[in-house]
């Protein structure tokens, strides 16, 4: 039995759905699936009972999840505690739009984790690892990036891309009838950019570009209801809640990827750093990336 295993538990009782719970956790929906029947066999109890349409808590899930919750916050204590006493050397991480809700927990007791507040894009924040201005960066990068910049990768998050479209029908949608947008501002939209030429280029996705700023927001939901086809959502739009006028599809024929990796200096002799970033990317596995019609873009680190 694990923390995370605990923390997974905890955040399919909440959600009472494994996909919400996957996606809340950026790990594959089969691998949590997995991880839950392990924490069930280790306490030899079964926590929910699920079926195709629903989960829900067993009497033993709903008598430990108090427990649970409990034990979690006594070892977030007892790692605050740790990190104190320990006197951690301090580290400096910037993202883009995403890090794991667990972030300073994983790192507490290795590094004062400081979370830099300037959110910039990929290829902004990989610059500044290699400039010293920061130690670590979760972002999209390429191994060519890494190659040229003398820098590390570890895999830390994926997220399945979905697309957006007007009309009732939340059926999947084939790549090849979805669109995707790349937008003309190179200095905010460099990697996604790449991202989704490749991502048209193979698997016949229309490429649309636009200059109002459409990747995300308001602009991103005009050009949904004038398109005539599904439209590619990119990770930053996928934090914006849909009109109640559009709908959410999943791309299948191939399921498109996107991934986040923990970045760092090859030549990076600090303690503090390089405990963290195992810390951080202890157990994350594959994420879902190796299984059957997963497409990843060529240059990713994590594809086969």
């Amino acid at each position: 039995m694990e923390l995370r295993q605990l923390r997974y538990f905890v955040a399919v009782a909440e959600e009472l759905s494994f996909g919400r719970a996957a996606e809340r956790l950026l790990i594959a929906g089969p691998s949590l699936s997995q991880q839950i029947k392990a924490l069930e066999r280790d306490l030899g109890v079964r926590l929910f009972d699920r079926d195709r349409r629903s989960v829900a808590l067993t009497p033993a899930g709903a008598a430990l999840l108090p427990h649970t919750r409990a034990l979690l916050d006594r070892a977030d204590d007892l790692q605050s505690r740790a990190a104190r006493i320990s006197g951690s050397e301090p580290v400096r991480l910037g993202y883009v739009n995403w890090v794991p809700a667990d972030l300073t927990t994983r790192t507490s007791a290795v590094a004062q984790l400081h979370v830099d507040p300037w959110i910039a894009p990929s290829h902004t924040q990989v610059g500044r690892v290699v400039d010293g201005s920061l130690d670590l960066a979760v972002c999209w990068v390429r191994t060519t990036d890494l190659a040229r910049h003398g820098l590390h990768a570890r895999l830390l998050g994926a997220e399945r891309l979905d697309a957006v479209s007007t009309g009732e029908g939340t059926g999947d949608v084939h790549a090849d009838e979805t669109a995707v947008l790349l937008d003309d501002d190179t200095t905010s939209w460099e990697s996604w950019n790449l991202f989704a030429e490749q991502l048209a280029r193979e698997t016949g996705a229309l490429a649309v570009r636009t200059s109002d700023g459409g990747i995300t927001g308001p602009a991103f939901f005009d050009h949904v209801r004038r398109s005539r086809r599904p439209i590619v959502n990119s990770p930053k739009g996928r934090t914006t809640p849909l009109p109640p006028d559009l709908v959410q599809r999943s791309v299948i024929a191939p399921k498109v990827y996107w991934t986040w990796s923990l970045v760092w200096r090859r030549a990076e002799v600090c303690p503090a750093v390089l405990a963290a970033v195992d810390a951080l990317t202890d157990g994350i596995g594959d994420l879902g990336l190796h299984e059957p019609d997963v497409w990843l873009p060529d240059g990713d680190p994590y594809k086969r």
